[in-house]
Order: C-alpha cells, then sequence, then structure tokens
C-alpha cells in the first residue's frame, strides 16, 4: 500500500475528502522524520515504536580482497511493533 492508497483508505473509513486526508498523513510522515532526524524516539500507542539507534564506526573486511574497511559511525531508525500489532498481524 503506498500513500495515496492509504489516503483513500482512511478518506473512505473518516468520511472525509481525499483532499482534506493526503496532506494530514503527509503532516504525520513529516513529523515522525523530523523527529528521528533529531534522534527522538515516536511511540504511538497500540501500533509501535520508531526508534533512533546509533552505530559505531568499525573496520569491516572487503568480501573478495580481504581489505579492512572503515566504516563510520552513523543513525539508524528501526520499528518496534506493539503487542496489539503483532497480535492483529498474527491473526
Amino acid at each position: 500500500m503506498n500513500s495515496s492508497e492509504l489516503a483513500d483508505k482512511v478518506a473512505a473509513s473518516s468520511d472525509l475528502p481525499k483532499g482534506k486526508v493526503k496532506p494530514v498523513i503527509d503532516a504525520l510522515f513529516a513529523a515522525i522524520a523530523d523527529a528521528a532526524a533529531r534522534g527522538d524516539d515516536v511511540s504511538i500507542t497500540g501500533f509501535g515504536k520508531f526508534k533512533v539507534k546509533a552505530t559505531a564506526a568499525r573496520t569491516a573486511r572487503h568480501v573478495q580482497t580481504g581489505e579492512p574497511i572503515h566504516v563510520p559511525a552513523s543513525r539508524k531508525v528501526s520499528f518496534a511493533p506493539s503487542q496489539a500489532l503483532k497480535d492483529r498481524v498474527a491473526g
């Protein structure tokens, strides 16, 4: 499902026009992305938690040549689903 299809579903279930729903969905995703860029976690009750994780710099090996490669430190976003979402997906 893409964001347009998501907007269609939300519009149909909320009796709002898609033109009003789409900007709200876009703003929601932008707010989550902004929080992640600041390093903040975003928790949505009943759905899950978006967490920002820091990875340390490390030395890895090139698979074909075996030469050491420097991998810089970075931050990554992960998602941990809530128990309610896990139960719903499991059926």
